[in-house]
């Protein structure tokens, strides 16, 4: 049998939906570079679940893509992000705030979130200007790369802390529907658009082929950003391709269920582990769990399933990262039980 991989959220291709949208409009002829009809329906959508009709909506082939495009937009040449050190730009991305000529300051954190003290903390290491850097930018993720989430109030906090320290805040969405839908989650879509600048809804891992929807709330911000997304090569010709993806998505809520769905069968097998007595790396409500395992009980587990070592926690023990998807099955996630209450 094929072992099953819990390693990421986009192992299946596309939502049968969207495969059906897509093969439906495929020989309606329609403007290129972002400009038609799915597009700009997909935009008007977005718009109003997020109850700001002067966003500005900009979708783009993945998380990096989005990262990049964002964060070397905002930064002047003098400028740099602070996020922690779990970020994803920090940690998988190759370099590539850095290859823009930007400095990220990393920042150790617990559970994966930044905080105003945190953020402070790298404000008061730089007060000798202008021979040191200007911090402009905060770069958070969620859920984060560890599975935690911002409540509510946390996010307004952080955003406060920015606007009285004028810097711009920047919300990584590539799980934030599973941040959005998670059983402990108190925070909605309205509410990241009031307290960010710019955030970003993850298509990549929840459902579609590929994509991600770039919400600009600053005006500050929206100025000549389509410039910096042709000539980094991101403006797609068949723009439709991204525009039909995200109006499938948001037009019944399917963006949302789908996540619903990703975060209910992580919650499954977080149960199982629960039970056995398994400690976790983390603290998750989302579709990523951190279960710390020895080195049998991995090698185990990896007879019939794949996933990754996360972090070695001493000679005999590590945390693993399991990532559920909308398409993880019931009958997949009973097998995964069974292994788990026979180790």
């Amino acid at each position: 049998m094929q072992k099953y991989s819990f390693k990421n959220d986009y192992s299946e291709a596309c939502h049968p939906h969207i495969l059906e949208a897509l093969v439906k409009s495929n020989l309606d002829q329609q403007n290129g570079y972002g400009d038609d009809d799915y597009s700009n329906e997909a935009r008007e959508l977005i718009k109003n679940k997020i109850e700001d009709q002067r966003a500005d909506i900009h979708f783009v082939s993945g998380g990096t893509q989005a990262n990049l495009l964002v964060i070397s937009s905002v930064l002047r040449p003098h400028e740099s992000v602070i996020s922690a050190e779990t970020g994803h730009i920090f940690t998988n991305e190759t370099g590539a705030i850095e290859a823009t000529g930007h400095k990220i300051h990393g920042i150790v954190t617990e559970d994966g979130k930044l905080k105003p003290e945190h953020i402070q903390s790298v404000l008061d290491s730089h007060t000798n200007k202008p021979h040191q850097l200007k911090q402009r930018l905060v770069y958070i993720s969620n859920s984060t790369e560890i599975g935690t989430i911002y409540q509510k109030q946390e996010l307004k906090e952080l955003y406060e802390f920015c606007q009285s320290n004028d810097l711009y805040l920047f919300m990584d969405g590539a799980r934030i529907a599973q941040a959005l839908t998670s059983e402990i989650s108190d925070l909605t879509l309205e509410d990241v658009a009031t307290f960010t600048d710019v955030f970003y809804l993850g298509g990549t891992k929840n459902g579609a082929l590929l994509g991600e929807a770039i919400v600009i709330t600053n005006d500050k911000l929206k100025e000549d950003f389509g410039f910096h997304i042709k000539q980094k090569g991101a403006l797609l010709a068949k723009g439709r391709l991204l525009g039909i993806q995200f109006l499938e998505l948001m037009k019944d809520d399917l963006y949302f269920d789908l996540a619903k769905q990703s975060n209910l069968q992580a919650m499954k097998i977080k149960s199982a582990f629960q039970k056995k007595g398994f400690k976790f790396l983390s603290e998750t409500f989302t579709n990523q769990i951190f279960p710390i395992l020895s080195n049998s009980q991995i090698e185990k587990l990896s007879e019939h399933f794949d996933f990754y070592v996360w972090k070695k926690r001493d000679e005999n023990n590590s945390a693993i990262r399991l990532i559920t998807s909308w398409a993880t099955s019931d009958e997949v996630v009973e097998r995964f039980l069974k292994a788990i209450d026979n180790l």
